[in-house]
């Protein structure tokens, strides 16, 4: 205990180093802090002479970690907007419509086939179901496609995912924090959560002019207090109510993104939600032990395939509802395709509810693989949709080309 800080500062200079290294790689740093997590904590290796397991304090950092799950989501709920999706139009709803649903029967009936429990199997169709908005958003800045007629729609299905995100934690909290046993248990417990998120929506729509009062304060020291003490309050109380404590915080930046405080609250929140975040996905490697992963393997590479197949196939039928080219529909497949914060936040539900432990390490190479793999394959677009092309034919010679080919001939 007494060498508490210098424990935690040799953890969190390893996290900086690793972050620096991905930043020079140009790549997402969810993977490189998971592995960091899993070669220097308490699992890690010990050969002889050589511990590797320099991170002791594994309370700690957990404990700063679930901050970082709770500055997450809170971030997440402030860009959230109920009015923006609704002008959205038909296009965004049907495509996260397809999105979410082909995503989540594929991971449901996966979990069943796999022989899991029916409550394992909807945790995995809910972690196979949700995309990293981090990564999506970085690889259409990282490949300049910010401009791009499908990315609008991308960001749409992206802020569906959300929504899908909170109703699944609402309800899969219900049922597995809420202790009921009895069906009439189960559906008092789903109800509570279905009308503690109600409650947020109606404050969002309804009670903006009175949060916009109690939050007109001039300090910046003390509008930060105010902001984060409730934010920590309603955490703690949805977690007495048996919702999850991220959902509360998802649920309090959802009804602060309609006041006219949202962007100076943004503005205040992201150096906490970048510092804490990356601690989280640290504390989420330290927790896994990683000669479990074998255990694993095979069930994670099957969940990555399925997972490619029903995204390129939502991108495609989004694409194409929406009037874009067969290229555009190939891109919004590809884009969506990382997964990364939002799957270990579905898993840690799970694990937290004492669900089987073959989760943890599911997850951790599930995501560890969409999250090298989804950016690579949104660089690589072009000739994917050329081998797809030359597969369905959608780009069909042109009459001049073929009269051409057929003269020369």
């Amino acid at each position: 205990m007494n060498h508490m800080i210098f424990e935690v500062g040799t953890a969190l200079l390893l996290v900086a180093i690793a972050s620096l290294i991905a930043g020079k790689l140009k790549f997402s740093i969810i993977p490189f802090l998971i592995v960091l997590g899993m070669f220097v904590g308490p699992h890690a290796p010990v050969i002889g002479i050589f511990d590797f397991t320099f991170v002791k304090s594994q309370d700690v950092i957990s404990l700063l970690g679930r901050i970082g799950v709770l500055f997450l989501l809170f971030y997440i709920g402030l860009e959230f907007s109920v009015s923006k999706l609704i002008k959205s139009g038909r296009n965004i709803v049907f495509g996260g419509t397809i999105y979410v649903l082909l995503n989540f029967i594929i991971g449901l009936v996966y979990g069943l086939v796999a022989q899991f429990p029916i409550y394992e199997s909807l945790i995995i169709a809910g972690m196979l179901s949700v995309s990293s908005t981090a990564i999506v958003a970085k690889v259409l800045v990282d490949l300049r496609r910010t401009g791009n007629a499908e990315t609008e729609l991308i960001l749409g299905m992206i802020l569906f995912d959300d929504l899908f995100l909170a109703v699944f934690l609402s309800v899969m909290s219900g049922l597995l924090l809420g202790g009921a046993t009895s069906i009439g248990g189960i559906f008092l417990s789903v109800g509570i959560s279905i009308a503690y998120m109600l409650l947020f929506f109606v404050i969002a729509r309804k009670g903006t002019p009175l949060l916009n009062k109690l939050l007109n304060i001039t300090s910046n020291e003390i509008f930060i207090i105010v902001v984060f003490s409730l934010l920590f309050f309603v955490a703690g109380f949805s977690e007495k109510l048996h919702v999850a404590e991220a959902i509360g915080a998802l649920l309090f930046g959802l009804a602060l993104s309609e006041t006219e405080h949202s962007k100076r609250i943004e503005h205040l929140v992201i150096p906490f939600r970048d510092f804490f975040g990356a601690v989280f996905f640290f504390s989420f490697g330290l927790s896994i032990d990683p000669l479990t992963l074998g255990d694993a393997a095979w069930l994670a590479i099957g969940a990555v395939v399925l997972t490619i197949l029903a995204n390129m196939v939502a991108g495609m039928m989004a694409g194409r509802n929406a009037g874009l080219s067969h290229k555009a529909s190939t891109n919004i497949g590809l884009t969506v395709m990382a997964r990364g914060e939002f799957t270990i936040i579905v898993a840690n539900l799970g694990i937290y509810a004492g669900l089987m432990p073959l989760l943890k390490p599911f997850s951790a190479l599930y995501v560890l693989i969409l999250a090298i793999l989804g950016p690579l394959l949104a660089k690589e677009s072009k000739p994917i949709y050329g081998g797809l092309n030359k597969i369905f034919k959608w780009s069909k010679p042109k009459v001049k080309d073929k009269i051409k080919v057929d003269n020369a001939q």
